[in-house]
């Protein structure tokens, strides 16, 4: 042993330093065992935006669970860190700062401007590994990779290239989603929908034959001086005669047609709608059937241009009410109508979103589509955990539109495209040879490049690629169900492309972190938790225990302090339990303990209650790791909390009494070895949960570090049912003294009568045998195990599986009382028996379940039944006490 523990469970003193001693001894690197199964994680690449939250805590937390158990089980890992440049994002944040400092972009210009984001990203790119590190993510740094980085811009560039010559990446004028504040174009899942307080606003456009007025109504009447006409559905009977004929469009005094379009809807409202169709993506449809001009009336900036006459240079919402106003007094304006209605904002700036005509770049999706849709059916596919995610997926697939890739920023990889005075367009990977060529300004949405970072990361477009041949496709990818559309889709949909090949087996996807009235987490909110601050005050074992059993995959969780001092209390317990155990160690080693606990499993040593816990444990080593494989970490951890709090600790720390408090030095040796093995399995079983306190307990029994000791295994010689079903009728009984001494009030320390009336001989044999935890645990002054014996009149009794124990209390009992109880009891049987046979009757039930878990139900059917007719012969022989 190296050194003590301390008394008390400090999570500040065990993890510091701990972090920096695992990169200088390099254990997180890949083993580089070729006979070794490759298991690679690709880290989702954080922005490089600010600080983790603890959504990215949840997630990466996930990811080390899975990485740390599988190095343990002998895979070759490769954890591969990295960040997202994360473009309209990081340059909002920049652009921001030199707000403050009174100065924006164009001030400075592009090359300075980037200069400025770089050290952003250097500042920022600091912090995050620095989080890392407290989380404890066993990441290999050595293969850390930026979106920006070269390698991953050559991948950028080549996709771009190889897209545009297959004619699935296009140049086009579009309606697209605009950011005013940002100026850049979006994507269709930049927009976060809101319910806002608007209103229709109806407004009179007379007939030019002054004839009378079509009116129509709109929610942007500032957007009128792009009209290029209205449009009247063709089978409405009301305007078949004006169709052909001109309105004009009021304050400009300008004649514009009316025309006929199954758009126009003729239930909604008056069934004429205006059409302005560079800035509606509807009535840009319209405008394209009808040939009808493209007036783009607003600046980049959300202002008025000088198309819209005397409202030119104000902005948007301004020049709004200023042309309500300007109609009122003109007499065209008829009503305002409020209404609630959804308007698009943009996710990274908050602004309500212009649809604006515009000339971008695209990608065509519906071969791209396609293929990841039928991919779908293959043994190829992405598994999806929980599978319903498959169908969103799908859904989204199915349903997609053209890509805009374009964005008007100066950070992010610049597109591949130069133009001449000719007209001329270029698209390589390099300029092109020759003067006069000029590249476009735009840059490629984030996207693009995070799309392929599975495969970009790896070396591709080198296919010899070490990495690229040893680790790709990737194993798993973990996260939040709020970017499958942005991301995970088309990190599928590219990789088929490219590699041939799904970009990773398995898809965990997990929920978001909520706080504990179930809000999502926000700075408007003010509801926001730094995970750093609950690592300063928990430890980071304690939040990854609750993060990783916070909830189900797909599920939310929400976060609470007193959930966080649950997850301490149990560290906390695993503490003091390793303490005991070390305390009372006696010198012996783990591999004198590894031969000893042999002997023990083979019946050759030791005692049952050794041969118990070894049983259990193998049954947890199983159940733990079956539900590792299916990512449901939540289930893994509610059974070894079980294990190691109630029936390790609580159980047989407690029976380990009996024997280490005897002469017996012979099964104390056993013991002490049963108890340091299954400390061992223990903590390597926590340990891809909580890194940091195994490691440091681990130290005491081990002279290596347990990042690289091999995982539990279930062991066949630890199989023992005769000693598992004695112990656990053991400990019903010992429970149901202690439950009937607790309803009088009869002390621990006061000796009592116990009989146990038996109805199986081998239980019988049993207690009989270890009747020395019976008494140790139950105090009796007289205690008789057999199978005739008779219950007194007035006594205590209960029922577990085989026996019927009485307790006689003459003087404590009532016996109302204690019929109150018994027919409690009898209820809860009653339940049990009703559960059980629903169950049995189910004919879906029968037909699919395995034979055992069918027979394990009979045989709890037959247990139940056993329990419930004694218990009511008792509550007879009582009835009549009260006659």
């Amino acid at each position: 042993m190296t050194k003590e523990l301390s008394p008390k469970y400090n999570p500040t003193e065990v993890e510091a330093g701990r972090y920096q001693k695992w990169l200088d001894e390099d254990v997180f690197k890949p083993s580089g065992d070729k006979k070794a199964k490759p298991y690679s994680i690709v880290i989702p690449p954080p922005n490089v935006t600010g600080k983790l939250h603890l959504g990215h805590a949840w997630d990466t937390t996930l990811q080390d669970i899975i990485i740390r158990q599988k190095r343990m089980q002998g895979f070759d890992t490769l954890w591969l860190p990295g960040m997202d440049h994360a473009g309209i994002a990081t340059q909002a944040k920049v652009e921001e700062r030199l707000r403050e400092q009174g100065i924006s972009r164009y001030d400075l210009g592009r090359e300075k401007f980037l200069d400025k984001v770089w050290e952003w990203k250097d500042e920022y790119a600091s912090t995050i590994k620095s989080q890392w590190g407290k989380m404890g993510l066993s990441l290999d740094y050595a293969r850390e990779r930026f979106t920006l980085d070269e390698g991953l811009s050559k991948a950028v560039r080549k996709v771009f290239v190889e897209l545009y010559k297959k004619g699935w990446i296009y140049r086009g004028e579009f309606i697209i989603n605009w950011d005013p504040a940002a100026r850049t174009a979006l994507s269709d899942i930049e927009v976060i929908h809101k319910d806002v307080e608007g209103a229709f606003y109806h407004i009179n456009y007379a007939l030019e034959d002054g004839s009378g007025y079509l009116q129509v109504a709109t929610t942007r009447p500032e957007t009128m001086f792009g009209d290029v006409a209205v449009a009247v559905n063709p089978e409405d009977e009301r305007y078949k005669d004006l169709i052909g004929k001109n309105v004009i469009l009021p304050i400009l005094n300008k004649p514009i047609p009316i025309v006929a379009d199954e758009h126009a809807d003729p239930e909604f409202g008056t069934g004429v709608v205006k059409i302005t169709p560079a800035h509606d993506p509807n009535d840009f449809l319209v405008g394209q059937r009808h040939n009808l001009p493209q007036v783009n009336v607003m600046n980049d900036d959300g202002s008025m241009n000088e198309l819209a006459g005397e409202f030119a240079g104000l902005d948007r919402f301004d020049a709004r009410k200023a042309v309500v106003a300007k109609l009122q007094e003109l007499g065209n304006l008829v009503e305002i109508e409020k209404r609630v209605h959804s308007v698009g904002h943009s996710e990274r700036t908050g602004v309500p979103v212009e649809a604006r005509l515009s000339t971008q770049w695209f990608v065509k999706m519906d071969e791209l589509a396609k293929h990841a849709i039928a991919n779908q059916e293959t043994d190829d596919k992405v598994n999806f955990y929980p599978p319903r995610f498959n169908d969103t997926f799908l859904s989204w697939m199915e349903n997609v539109h053209d890509w805009v890739i374009s964005r008007q920023l100066w950070w992010g990889h610049q597109i591949p495209a130069w133009y001449n005075e000719a007209g001329e367009i270029y698209v390589g990977e390099e300029a092109p040879e020759g003067d006069g060529w000029t590249q476009d300004e735009d840059v490629l949405d984030t996207w693009f490049s995070s799309a392929l970072w599975p495969f970009s990361t790896m070396g591709w477009p080198d296919t010899d690629a070490e990495d690229f041949k040893r680790y790709f496709p990737t194993s798993t990818l973990v996260t939040g169900y709020d970017i499958i559309f942005f991301w995970v889709s088309r990190m599928i949909f590219q990789s088929l492309e490219f590699t041939e090949r799904r970009p990773f087996e398995n898809v965990l996807i997990h929920g978001l972190i909520r706080d504990e009235q179930g809000r999502k987490m926000s700075k408007s909110l003010g509801n926001g938790i730094d995970p750093m601050d609950v690592i300063d005050q928990y430890g980071a074992d304690a939040l990854r225990w609750f993060l990783s059993n916070g909830s189900a995959p797909g599920q939310d969780v929400r976060f609470s302090y007193e959930k966080m001092d649950a997850s301490w209390n149990f560290i906390n317990k695993i503490w003091n339990i390793s303490r005991y155990i070390l305390m009372n160690n006696e010198g012996l080693t783990l591999d004198e303990a590894r031969e000893n606990v042999a002997k023990v499993a083979a019946s050759q040593a030791g005692n049952v209650t050794d041969r118990w816990i070894l049983h259990n444990l193998n049954e947890t080593i199983a159940k733990v790791t079956e539900n590792f494989d299916k990512f449901e970490f939540g289930v893994a951890g509610h059974i070894l909390y079980n294990f190691i709090w109630d029936e390790f600790a609580d159980w047989y720390i407690e029976l380990t009494k009996e024997v280490l408090y005897s002469d017996n030095e012979a099964e104390k040796v056993m013991t002490r070895s049963v108890l340091l093995y299954t400390l061992d399995q223990i903590l390597r079983l926590l340990h891809p949960i909580m890194p940091f306190v195994t490691e440091e307990i681990f130290e005491q029994i081990s002279d290596s570090t347990i990042v690289t000791a091999s995982y539990p295994e279930v062991r066949a010689d630890f199989e023992n049912a005769e000693a598992a079903a004695g112990v656990e009728a053991l400990k019903d009984l010992i429970r149901a003294v202690r439950n009937a001494r607790s309803e009088v009030n009869v002390a621990p320390s006061k000796p009592i009568t116990l009989l146990v009336k038996t109805t199986d001989p081998a239980l019988e044999t049993f207690f009989v045998a270890n009747n020395n935890y019976i008494k140790r645990f139950t105090n009796p002054e007289h205690l008789e195990i057999a199978s005739d014996i008779t219950a007194p009149e007035l006594s205590m009794s209960a029922v577990i599986t085989g026996a019927e124990i009485y307790l006689p209390l003459a003087d404590l009992l009532n016996v109302e009382e204690e019929l109150e109880r018994l027919n409690k009891e009898l209820a809860k049987w009653q339940k049990e028996l009703d559960m059980v046979a629903k169950k049995l009757s189910n004919e879906r039930f029968a037909a699919n379940a395995k034979p055992e878990i069918v027979q394990k139900e009979r045989d709890k059917q037959t247990d139940y039944q056993a329990k419930y007719d004694a218990t009511k012969a008792r509550i007879a022989d009582m009835e009549k006490l009260v006659k």
